[in-house]
């Protein structure tokens, strides 16, 4: 059975963040895992659109009825209808959560992570005790090598 990894993060991403996301995105699809996000612009384009050049696959839970939004690198779009009410559904949906950046959504995110018992992997995010810092997208990488 294929792992699902949730992979949240800005909107508006840095272009530090960007790239991390990217190179996410890649490794995950290597190890033949599924990359699930909100599907958007940011972080969750990055990640899908890294995802989607080492032919992994990609689903975005967006926040409109139509998926008019999904970033062009979404296989599979979940259309809620619920806004950012959609961000339980992005974090429950995987077996662990990786943070790159963001602002109050990922912050929400993260929330519902840790209440769901989820694991949560930050870069560059939020700091908050329940979230294993790391500090280098090589670090993030053996991390989330150690576990698929």
């Amino acid at each position: 059975m294929r792992r699902v990894v949730s992979v949240i993060g800005s909107s508006n991403a840095t272009q530090e963040e960007y790239e991390v996301a990217y190179q996410v995105g890649k490794f995950l699809a290597k190890k033949s895992a599924v990359v699930v996000c909100g599907g958007r612009e940011g972080v969750m384009e990055a990640v899908c659109k890294g995802a989607k050049e080492e032919g992994g696959l990609t689903v975005g839970i967006m926040t409109t009825y139509t998926g008019e939004d999904a970033n062009p690198h979404v296989d599979i779009r979940i259309n809620t209808g619920m806004s950012h009410n959609r961000n339980p559904i992005v974090v429950a949906s995987g077996e662990f959560v990786i943070a790159i950046g963001g602002h109050w959504g990922t912050l929400s995110e993260i929330a519902y992570a840790l209440i769901l018992n989820k694991k949560v992997i930050g870069y560059k995010t939020h700091r908050i005790d329940a979230v294993e810092h790391v500090d280098s997208l090589e670090e993030l990488l053996e991390r989330l090598d150690a576990m698929l």
